[in-house]
């Protein structure tokens, strides 16, 4: 089996590195030192297991796990407070608190070994990535990947998003972003005073609305300062005049 470790602290994967030397079933596939690596170096090398550090530079684990489509087993290896991890152990292999022991070290193998055969490991990253969407950083920036390069776009430059399949397409003035993510995850992570969702397959940023017109029947399309015309509900716009308290 292959593991990765993705820490920007060269002395905790060495650590790592050493403690995993008794674990001959586990080969070191590769290390990299932060987020932007690490989801190049898990397209190229398919590991079983990562052993993944959260706070790193440019993006953070959880952001990187996003951009993964075949997402690996995870043991963290992290110096985030307890009370965070709370929120996402029963999903994770296992997290060590830096500093850790061999002792912890090795039980944390252990149970990724015993669970490998019994436990969906996607199913459960999935679950994992639900539990921390939640965080600050996911909450005032959108992660993606576009080709090789990954955008990091600020909450505040969005101006809409569109349901597009089984992805969300994310718009602003440098373009359109494709996201895996659902509509109903953004309507519940995104500041409900900020975007609203005015139809089925639109959230919108009411920054960006210039203008209300009716339209058809009792629906109405928002007009956005970039020119965009956005269909708004019935239901969209009693919460839209909600928000705008009109």
């Amino acid at each position: 089996m292959k593991a990765l470790l993705i820490d920007d602290e060269p002395l905790a994967r060495s650590v790592v590195r050493e403690y995993l030397a008794s674990f001959p079933e586990i080969e070191i596939a590769g290390e990299c030192n932060d987020g932007f690596e690490g989801v190049k170096m898990i397209q190229e090398t398919n590991p079983d297991l990562l052993f993944l550090d959260i706070q790193m530079p440019k993006i953070n684990g959880f952001e990187m796990l996003e951009l993964v489509d075949q997402k690996p087993a995870i043991i963290f290896t992290t110096a985030f407070d307890e009370y965070a991890i709370k929120a996402f152990e029963a999903n994770a292999v296992d997290y060590l608190l830096k500093p850790f022991s061999k002792e912890r070290f090795d039980s944390a193998v252990k149970k990724f070994l015993d669970r490998k055969s019994s436990v969906s490991t996607q199913a459960s990253t999935e679950k994992l990535l639900e539990a921390t969407s939640q965080n600050p950083p996911q909450n005032s920036r959108v992660v993606v990947k576009t080709g090789n390069k990954i955008k990091i776009i600020p909450v505040h430059t969005i101006h809409f998003l569109e349901a597009a399949d089984d992805y969300v397409m994310v718009m602003t003035e440098e373009g359109a972003f494709l996201k895996n993510k659902t509509m109903s995850f953004f309507e519940q992570n995104l500041d409900a005073h900020i975007f609203v969702r005015t139809h089925r397959s639109y959230i919108v940023n009411v920054q960006q609305i210039t203008r209300i017109d009716p339209y058809e029947k009792e629906n109405h399309i928002a007009i956005l300062k970039s020119g965009r015309h956005i269909p708004v509900s019935k239901t969209g716009y009693t919460k839209l005049k909600e928000v705008l308290g009109v």
